[in-house]
């Protein structure tokens, strides 16, 4: 098994630990006996820590807590009685809407960044990752190694060492270049007098982060914070057990053998033969037949030389028709069909009136219109770098299906990579990282994956109703936005005000951003410290 790295702990601070934690030692436990506001919050504090979430809440949080009430309580026990009342409950009602009422929140650590695509895939789930954004890459863990998984059956390969090797040479450049982009930029964008230094520190470090992130490999090791229902986390474990990957399903047990000490019996079906068996043989010989009938005329011949790009593939041309329809059919006591005999007899003013009384003045982008917005669809075809690709996945509300990640497509370079003067160094890191993956496929397709660095593009689908699409692409254009997806949302605005001629539902994103910026985290940096100093 991969060699997760091990924490130690004092004496007290086991004492402490165990009240809180299904277990101190491993990489995935889950979250007890603690208020629903302060797992949330450690979850969120979690994202841009560098830090393992029990040493998070020993140094930030268990001063802020009352203790005396658990002393003597241990995560791992008393789990009996709630065992047996749940499972009455199942044998009186049959229900899996049982499942769906009670949670866990569960930390995901060390997992590489192809495992977590796989655990944020589900829309029932809530997940906070920690950022490439805000912390660095440049430090080894406990154990001495860099932070990147080493898959058992390619280390036992003849491209064991060499795998070793080239990824420690991309850690290597990450980890040179991020002080000279780092002392480029503070030279380029000298400090303004209203912020303070550490405002500043964090703008600079954000815009060298994302610069360079592109370098790591997708077997970059992140942390997870995923919190769902019992139903949630059977679906995600049954597709976890019959994945290719080795990583997936041994990640897969250990999350199981957590889960069971917290919610046993919402997950009493996955290990049933009948049951579990059954449903995980059937998502597994649904795709292993599929890849096979397509079999090589599935290869697609296209070449990197496409570079980012947005295509429209799906949309209604009458859309706002089937918008408006919706409007007026939840808002008078009109059929459908009187609704659409209705909206036919509008002129193009009265139709524009109607969409701007049901959108209302919105103050800012998280006043959204109603669900008649969602009568209507948009499918993209997005062809980006890994990296935004991360960000725009974690989207639950839309439709999402990406292909296995590979060099095909090439490779993007960041501008502010080119104007520090570091291309050649951050080119000659990712065409090493592209040859290591053309030699690995050859005998480890699936883990191949691991090789390619996050500045490789990968092709994906969005499909997503225009509600969604209108939080989406608001979202994601703002200009603290990486420049990667921002590029991807202002591409998706266009295509539905151009392409599919959604003027109304566009004129609706009032908030979609094209504005130019230096250093994209500096006003949210200052509204951060804004409020810092406001809290009482």
């Amino acid at each position: 098994m991969h060699p997760y790295a091990l924490e130690e702990f004092s004496d007290a601070e086991t004492a402490i630990l165990r009240r809180y934690f299904t277990n101190l030692d491993g990489p995935v436990f889950a979250l007890v006996n603690l208020p629903e506001v302060v797992k949330g919050a450690l979850f969120a504090r979690y994202s841009r820590s560098s830090k393992s979430l029990r040493r998070l809440f020993l140094d930030e949080f268990v001063g802020d807590l009352e203790l005396d009430g658990d002393v003597g309580v241990d995560a791992t026990v008393g789990l009996k009685r709630a065992d047996e009342l749940y499972q009455r409950i199942f044998v009186e009602y049959g229900d899996d809407s049982v499942a769906q009422l009670g949670g866990v929140h569960l930390a995901c650590e060390q997992a590489s960044n192809v495992l977590t695509k796989v655990l944020e895939r589900g829309r029932l789930m809530s997940y906070l990752e920690q950022s490439t954004r805000y912390l660095a890459y440049d430090r080894r863990l406990g154990n001495g190694l860099y932070r990147f998984y080493r898959d058992h059956d390619l280390l036992e390969s003849r491209y064991g060492a060499r795998y070793i090797g080239e990824m420690d040479r991309m850690f290597d450049t990450y980890r040179e270049l991020l002080p000279e982009l780092t002392e480029w930029l503070t030279r380029r964008y000298p400090k303004a007098d209203q912020d303070t230094d550490f405002v500043y520190r964090q703008a600079i470090r954000a815009k060298a982060f994302d610069g360079l992130r592109g370098l790591l490999p997708a077997s970059a090791l992140s942390n997870l914070g995923v919190y769902g229902s019992g139903q949630a986390y059977e679906s995600l474990l049954l597709r976890m057990r019959v994945h290719p990957l080795l990583e997936v399903r041994q990640y897969c047990d250990l999350m199981f053998d957590e889960l069971v000490k917290v919610i046993p019996s919402f997950l009493s079906r996955v290990n049933v033969p009948e049951r579990g068996g059954v449903w995980g043989e059937y998502l597994a010989t649904s795709a292993r037949e599929t890849k096979s009938w397509l079999g090589a005329s599935s290869r697609d011949d296209t070449d990197g030389d496409g570079g980012d790009r947005v295509n429209l593939v799906g949309f209604d041309p009458r859309g706002e028709d089937r918008v408006l329809e919706a409007i007026v059919f939840a808002h008078s006591t009109m059929s459908h069909e009187g609704a659409r005999v209705r909206v036919a007899q509008l002129s193009a003013t009265e139709r524009q009136e109607l969409f701007a009384r049901y959108v209302g003045e919105r103050m800012n982008r998280r006043h959204r219109p109603g669900r008649a917005f969602e009568r209507t669809d948009y499918r993209f075809e997005v062809v980006s770098d890994y990296g935004a690709f991360r960000d725009l996945q974690r989207h639950r509300l839309l439709t999402v299906e990406w292909q296995p990640l590979n060099v095909a497509l090439g490779y993007d370079v960041p501008d502010v990579v080119v104007d520090a003067g570091l291309s050649s160094r951050y080119r000659e890191s990712l065409e090493r990282s592209g040859e290591l993956y053309r030699d690995v496929a050859q005998d480890f397709p699936e883990q191949a994956q691991y090789c390619v660095a996050l500045a490789y593009r990968v092709r994906f689908v969005l499909q997503m109703n225009a509600r969604e699409a209108l939080h989406v692409i608001e979202l994601r254009s703002g200009p603290q936005g990486h420049p990667s997806y921002r590029r991807v949302a202002h591409e998706m605005y266009r295509l539905i005000r151009d392409r599919a001629g959604h003027s109304n539902i566009a004129a609706a994103m009032r908030f979609v951003d094209f504005t130019d910026t230096d250093l994209e985290r500096l006003e949210a940096e200052r509204a951060v410290e804004r409020r810092r100093q406001n809290h009482p």
